[in-house]
């Protein structure tokens, strides 16, 4: 079974996929520690999640345990955000720590419900 993780503030999966959905970057935070250990398939950021929050926290999650010498083993992280320098942001970040990366800006896969 895929494990997908997704954090955005509006965006779900237009097909209706399985996926352990974020609100928040706090709730996002909370989801990797409940995965933490596990294999996350895909994960999916985006920037700008409403108000003041940010995808940061999350970030600064992985780059932790990257820096601790115990990345989350994440096969890929789609970054999906439409904020092009938070984007470039996540991904340079993410990059350095040896996450793979995707850019996904604009992915048919994620849209906002109707």
């Amino acid at each position: 079974m895929t494990l997908r993780v997704l954090v955005d503030d509006l965006r779900s999966f237009r097909d209706g996929r399985a996926a352990d959905v974020a609100r928040t970057s706090a709730d996002g935070v909370a989801l990797l520690a409940r995965h933490r250990g596990a294999r996350i398939d895909e994960l999916w950021l985006d920037h700008d999640l409403g108000g003041d929050d940010t995808i940061w926290p999350v970030v600064a999650v992985l780059e932790e345990a990257a820096f601790d010498g115990r990345p989350f083993d994440v096969g890929v992280v789609n970054v999906h955000s439409a904020n092009p320098a938070g984007a470039a942001g996540i991904v340079r970040a993410l990059e350095r720590w040896g996450y793979p990366v995707r850019v996904a800006t604009g992915a048919a896969e994620v849209g906002y419900a109707d």
